[in-house]
């Protein structure tokens, strides 16, 4: 089964080309970065308005690179949310009448489920079950992940996610948007001993995390500095460095620990902080050391992408599964999702 999949939940517009068979076929994507930095951020409309000029371009490139006419998909999927409304509606208005004009199956797929699953497109794929860390601009999540669909929610954040506290402490030290990325570069240059920082719920009995009171230990920090006339370049980079080891260490810290208590031996990592270098670099040496059995998608697929949701789409069409009611879902929790019974 060959499943178009059509990704507009944010700022990127995504399309790619999945065959249940010979696997990811194509894909493509366009990031609005250059659109927004000017705004410190994404404006809604802007973004809505793009993934319009955006979409049918980059189908016709899927299917350019694959080889295939869109009379030859059997399917179509598309990210129904969560997200932006705006941005939603244009991928899932797409979709539906794409799908109707071909006469073929169409399903909306949660963007948080694309990314747990983002993994199985690697050629080392993990199998069911697994505990799987969901760290995002908007999310920081542990799951219990027995199948598709069947997702049980381990620890979650109480206030900021880790990526949307990487852009506003990037601001702090008044990096570009966008910001996470951006502070991640600089940190590799910073020393970490300069700086402490607290660990915000490492040793908590529970595996939910916090990053607000984090952010504001940096702002603290930064003040200080610049009272005292020594917030320098120096400073900034072994802030950055300072900032991003103590969002590793509980990072690392409750995901061992959401593997443990589960009793299974896989782990997977799968958002657009899971590009970290940091971050991949400390968790395979926990997953070593603890001879947990470490999965990572690709870094092409961490950040927001058509191909899990082509991935995803396939997965749920094949058991049947499909709508063609043209809704979004800005709002969604993942445990409400209905499990499917699949073979990988």
């Amino acid at each position: 089964m060959r499943i178009l999949g059509i990704e507009t939940s944010c700022d990127e517009t995504g399309v790619a080309l999945y065959d249940t068979e010979g696997g990811l076929l194509a894909h493509a994507l366009h990031t609005q970065i250059a659109l927004h930095a000017e705004y410190g951020g994404v404006v809604p409309e802007l973004a809505s308005r793009d993934h319009v000029r955006r979409i049918v371009p980059l189908v016709e490139d899927v299917a350019r690179q694959a080889g295939l006419t869109l009379n030859e998909i059997d399917g179509v999927a598309y990210t129904q949310g969560p997200g932006l409304a705006g941005a939603l509606l244009v991928g899932a208005g797409f979709a539906s009448a794409l799908a109707m004009a071909l006469d073929k199956p169409v399903i909306g797929v949660h963007h948080l489920e694309g990314h747990l699953l983002s993994p199985l497109l690697s050629t080392a794929a993990p199998v069911f079950p697994f505990v799987a860390l969901l760290v995002s601009g908007g999310h920081t999540q542990l799951y219990l992940v027995r199948s598709v669909g069947d997702y049980e929610l381990l620890g979650d954040t109480l206030d900021d996610a880790a990526g949307e506290a990487f852009d506003k402490t990037a601001q702090l030290l008044g990096l570009p948007y966008p910001g996470g990325p951006a502070l991640a570069r600089l940190a590799q240059l910073g020393r970490p001993d300069r700086f402490h920082l607290p660990r915000p719920l490492i040793d908590a009995p529970h595996l939910d995390f916090s990053f607000s009171g984090l952010k504001t230990a940096v702002l603290t920090l930064v003040r200080r500095q610049e009272r005292n006339g020594v917030f320098d370049e120096q400073a900034r980079v072994d802030i950055a460095c300072a900032f991003e080891s103590a969002v590793v260490d509980v990072l690392v810290s409750k995901s061992v620990r959401g593997v443990e208590k589960t009793g299974y031996s896989r782990l997977v990592v799968a958002g657009g902080v899971g590009a970290n270098h940091t971050l991949r670099k400390r968790l395979h040496e926990e997953a070593t050391t603890r001879k947990i059995q470490i999965y990572f998608p690709e870094t092409a697929f961490c950040t927001d992408n058509g191909a899990m949701i082509a991935l995803a789409g396939a997965l749920r069409l094949t058991k049947g599964a499909r709508n063609y009611a043209f809704t979004v879902r800005p709002r969604w929790s993942l445990t409400e999702l209905r499990g499917v019974e699949t073979n990988i």
